[in-house]
């Protein structure tokens, strides 16, 4: 086994294609993997504007990035900001990093709608009850919108 996966972790077995991204990932390199989050649990859907930035190697900790892989975070993080304020219309982008559940380095990058209650912002903004929220075929759709954006702009 490649000793940079693990074979139970859920966000390698994404990577390995075992786990289907609707829509395919917004990008991918030999260093990250970015892609919209999936309903999860008894979700029929998800906030649109939730965005996994995922270390193709399996590591559990930010202090377990190689300098490569930290400064690709931080590029990627910068360039899906911009995409989600330009292609859906976000009024400010968040950025977080909690790792408690899954064991493998992801940056949730969520986007703020500009009528969202101050309220609902920071880590709750994605709580806000009117928040526009999607299926898969509509994550399918944005990741569409998401993945042209980048191969405009970052190419």
């Amino acid at each position: 086994m490649d000793k940079h996966f693990d074979e139970n972790c859920l966000v390698c077995r994404k990577h390995r294609g075992e786990i289907i991204t609707p829509g395919n990932p917004i990008f991918e390199n030999d260093l990250i993997f970015i892609s919209h989050a999936l309903p999860f649990g008894n979700e029929k859907d998800h906030y649109l504007g939730h965005i996994f930035i995922e270390t193709r190697r399996h590591i559990p900790e930010l202090s377990d990035l190689t300098e490569q892989e930290a400064n690709a975070i931080g590029l990627y993080t910068k360039y899906t900001a911009e995409a989600l304020m330009h292609v859906m219309g976000m009024v400010h982008v968040y950025s977080f990093v909690i790792g408690d559940g899954v064991p493998h380095i992801h940056i949730h990058i969520i986007g703020r709608y500009p009528a969202a209650p101050r309220e609902y912002w920071g880590s709750k903004v994605d709580e806000w009850p009117q928040a526009p929220r999607g299926s898969e075929n509509d994550i399918a759709s944005l990741n569409q919108r998401l993945r042209a954006y980048f191969q405009i702009h970052f190419q």
